[in-house]
């Protein structure tokens, strides 16, 4: 396959499953919009991925080039059928996209946290294979308050109803980060909206603290991550 990947920080690319997709061959172009670079044509593509960012998905006015994004993402989806997958904010924007609501949590989700599947998410393929109820990082002060027609939740945390989302066959989202890598939470803290969500959430020492809990679920989070990327794999490949 031929990926593009719309991503809104350095930083925050698709962290361990370049490495899943280097080993099966696939590729993919990275798009760099929080830096101005433009969005490209879908022709030629065989999905699209969308990753987090510091920013909200109504913040147009900041970050004017999110409405070509929404925009592309609802060509690619409900135009085109193509496969989708988006972490964090892009959970959020396949929503908004597709006619739902996003709005800032009650409680934001800064941690080590566990997510529970739904019952059509315990017996769907996207999640397949993961536990029930499995811990995730989470870093996120917006979710999705309402899916758009269509969508159905596949996981779901107390603090956040739409942790996961699937829309038709072959769109899946998450607002849990499964992507971490070893130097996630480093890289992550070097942007000065997370470091000050983090630190008001966790207080002094948090960057450490979160780091350390994150190492000692690594194993975890890539099993997960595989089982994940595999599982997305063979939702891409059905009409």
């Amino acid at each position: 396959m031929k990926l593009l990947v719309l991503q809104h920080a350095t930083v925050e690319h698709p962290g361990i499953f370049r490495q899943f997709l280097e080993e099966d061959g696939h590729t993919y172009d990275a798009v760099e919009l929080d830096q101005g670079e433009p969005l490209p044509a879908l022709d030629g593509y065989d999905g699209l991925w969308v990753m987090g960012g510091p920013m909200d998905v109504w913040q147009e006015d900041e970050h004017p080039w999110l409405t070509d994004e929404k925009a592309l993402i609802r060509e690619a989806v409900a135009g085109r059928g193509l496969p989708f997958l988006g972490l964090c904010l892009g959970h959020q924007l396949l929503a908004e996209a597709l006619g739902g609501i996003v709005g800032p949590s009650e409680r934001p989700e800064i941690g080590v946290m566990d997510v529970q599947l739904t019952e059509e998410g315990a017996s769907g393929v996207f999640l397949d294979g993961l536990p029930e109820r499995f811990a995730s990082l989470q870093w996120h002060s917006a979710e999705v308050k309402q899916m758009p027609a269509g969508a159905a939740c596949l996981a779901t945390s107390p603090d956040c109803v739409v942790q996961a989302m699937k829309w038709g066959t072959r769109a899946y989202s998450a607002q849990f980060h499964i992507e971490v890598e070893a130097v996630t939470v480093t890289n992550w803290s070097q942007i000065p909206a997370y470091k000050s969500a983090l630190e008001e959430a966790m207080g002094q020492g948090a960057v450490d603290r979160l780091a350390a809990d994150v190492a000692a679920k690594m194993s975890d989070f890539n099993e997960m991550a595989e089982r994940l990327y595999i599982n997305w794999m063979q939702t891409s490949a059905k009409a």
